[in-house]
């Protein structure tokens, strides 16, 4: 049972957190080319997707720590302070994205064709909190095959 909660857990990680770090990533800079050509040209049709692939991941993703909390409870490793630290930079990171990424983007999308002045300054803060989102879960699967103090880790 063991086996199959842990690749189900890094199979939800795969398939739910990948496509959010990418999606997130690339919106700022169609988010602010859609500012000429305003919401319905090319650029602002793919802002809103990749809005919408953030928003529908992020619900996906929250199989990810769920079965991970699963699998290091029959692991009898719940204690061990890598995955408390895991579990720590995992709500960091899904608080950033609920509060800040996800709103962000929204009043990116949000914004008049005529408002490019605030909109390249906004466009440059969330492509930094996405860096430190995806920075967080970089670390998380550091911490995850690493895992300091096992017997596995080198």
């Amino acid at each position: 049972m063991t086996k199959l909660l842990l690749s189900l857990h890094v199979l939800a990680a795969i398939l739910a957190i990948g496509p959010i770090t990418v999606a997130a990533s690339v919106f700022p800079r169609y988010a602010r080319q859609s500012a000429g050509d305003g919401a319905q040209g090319p650029d602002g049709v793919t802002a809103a997707f990749l809005h919408k692939i953030c928003r529908g991941y992020a619900v996906v993703g929250i199989a990810v720590p769920v079965l991970g909390v699963a699998t290091g409870s029959r692991m009898g490793v719940l204690t061990d302070a890598w995955l408390l630290t895991s579990i720590a930079l995992t709500a960091a990171a899904g608080a950033l994205l609920l509060t800040v990424v996800l709103p962000g983007q929204a009043r990116l999308l949000d914004q008049p064709g005529d408002a490019i002045p605030e909109l390249r300054p906004a466009a440059v803060r969330l492509s930094m909190t996405t860096g430190i989102f995806n920075l967080l879960w970089a670390t998380v699967v550091v911490l995850m095959i690493v895992r300091p103090g096992s017997t596995t880790g080198v």
